[in-house]
C-alpha cells in the first residue's frame, strides 16, 4: 500500500447465516435471521488505507451487514449497491466514483509521503516530539529533568 494513492474496499457477501444470536447471553442479546457478512479482510484493508490517509471508498453489497468500517458515518463514503451491472452505469454510482477519483488525483503515493515525514531536518520540534514513542518521550523528559537538576545543583554549590 505504500505506492497507493487511494483505496476502494469492495465488501461482497462471504458468509450467510440463516439464523443466529448476537451478544449471546448478554443484556442486549438479539436473535438474527438471514445475516450476511463480508470478509474480515475488508476491515483490515479499510484500516490500512485510513491509517495512511488515503482517499477511501467503501462499496458494500446490498444485504451485507454494516458494521465496523463498513458502517456509514465516518470520514469516508460508504455506498450500498445492488449486485447488478446496470447499477454500475447509474448516475449515482458514477458520481460517487468521480468524487473519489477527484480526491485520488490530489494525493501523492504513500511511499513519497513517508519519506518526507521522516526527514528530520524539515520537522518542527512539535513534529519531532509527536513522532517519539512513549518510552522515548519519557526517557527524553527524564534526561531533561536530570540535566536541569544537575545544573541547579552545580550552580547552588558554585555560587554561595
Amino acid at each position: 500500500m505504500d505506492r497507493c494513492v487511494g483505496t476502494i474496499v469492495l465488501a461482497l457477501e462471504r458468509t450467510h447465516f440463516p439464523t443466529g444470536t448476537e451478544r449471546r447471553g448478554g443484556d442486549k442479546e438479539k436473535a438474527l435471521s438471514n445475516t450476511v457478512l463480508a470478509t474480515p479482510w475488508n476491515q483490515i484493508e479499510a484500516t490500512m488505507a485510513y491509517s495512511r490517509g488515503l482517499p477511501l471508498l467503501v462499496i458494500v453489497e446490498e444485504g451485507v451487514k454494516h458494521e465496523g468500517l463498513l458502517e456509514p458515518g465516518y470520514d469516508w463514503y460508504v455506498q450500498t449497491v445492488p449486485l447488478n451491472k446496470d447499477y454500475l452505469n447509474s448516475t449515482e454510482f458514477n458520481g460517487v466514483l468521480a468524487s473519489w477519483k477527484t480526491k485520488v488525483s490530489g494525493t501523492k503515493p504513500n511511499g513519497n509521503r513517508s519519506k518526507e515525514e521522516k526527514n528530520i531536518e524539515k520537522m518542527s520540534v512539535a513534529q519531532l516530539i509527536g513522532s517519539l514513542k512513549p518510552a522515548q518521550l519519557w526517557s527524553a523528559v527524564l534526561a531533561l529533568c536530570a540535566a536541569i537538576g544537575g545544573a541547579f545543583s552545580l550552580g547552588a554549590n558554585l555560587i554561595p
